[in-house]
């Protein structure tokens, strides 16, 4: 299986009608990947996959449309498809608030603490996280498969971090553009230009914007984005499924 990805979310703090929060199926070397799960993303991910081919969750960081699908997610493979050792990625915060919520989280999950720097692998793909401009810890993520493909994904940042951070020629990126042009600066989130320039300048490949709050026009967000990184730029929408070559 090639490398691939596809949008189970993709609206940034909150999903307008009908939409759903950050959420990605990675797919590559025969496994496959929850990458981030906000709100209304476990309904998507069962429209791609059976719940029991999922192989792993990687959970960026402790902002809530990025993670609480995790906890019925949870409920479902403790009480209802019972399941044990599901491998499950983030920030100790996560795991914290996590457990505060549905109590003791094993046996159905096998949680792993990552940072900075750290580095982990699923079957045949291999992850590298790096720290983005956001709070709380955020970590942003690489995904390389065996033939050499690789995907970027941002996770939430501000333009004190940049996509270089992951390393220069990705195939593909996902990058976060929250922002209207007149509000860049003002919060630790990107504009769509910003992205752009971010994407350029690590040399990607393949831009793909997401995390647009409700209310911000995909539309000039492409452009802008298209402008600043000097080639076309897609807008991620539920469903969309990007080969990663």
């Amino acid at each position: 299986m090639s490398l691939a990805v596809t949008v189970l979310g993709c609206s940034g703090s909150y999903a307008g009608p009908g939409g759903a929060c950050s959420g990605y199926l990675v797919q590559g070397d025969g496994v496959s990947v929850w990458l981030d799960a906000g709100p209304g993303t476990l309904a998507n991910l069962q429209r791609q996959i059976d719940l029991d081919e999922l192989d792993a969750v990687v959970l960026t960081h402790a902002h809530p449309d990025h993670w609480v699908d995790v906890l019925p997610y949870h409920n479902a493979i403790r009480y209802l498809r019972p399941r044990t050792g599901m491998r499950v990625f983030s920030p100790p915060e996560v795991r914290r608030l996590a457990g505060e919520v549905n109590g003791r989280l094993e046996p159905a999950l096998d949680w792993t603490d990552v940072h900075d720097g750290s580095t982990a692998r699923v079957g045949g793909l291999a992850l590298r996280f790096s720290r983005t401009d956001h709070g709380p810890e955020t970590l942003a993520v690489r995904v390389d498969d065996s033939s050499g493909a690789s995907l970027g994904y941002s996770a939430d940042t501000g333009p004190g971090w940049s996509l270089s951070e992951l390393g220069l020629g990705l195939d593909l990126a996902l990058c976060e553009a929250s922002l209207e042009p007149e509000h860049e600066r003002r919060v630790q989130h990107l504009s769509a230009a910003q992205a752009g320039t971010s994407a350029r300048a690590a040399r990607v490949h393949h831009l793909v914007i997401t995390h647009l709050q409700p209310g911000v026009d995909p539309d000039r967000s492409r452009a802008d984005a298209s402008a600043a990184f000097g080639l076309p730029v897609d807008v991620a929408e539920i469903g969309s499924r990007y080969e990663v070559a």
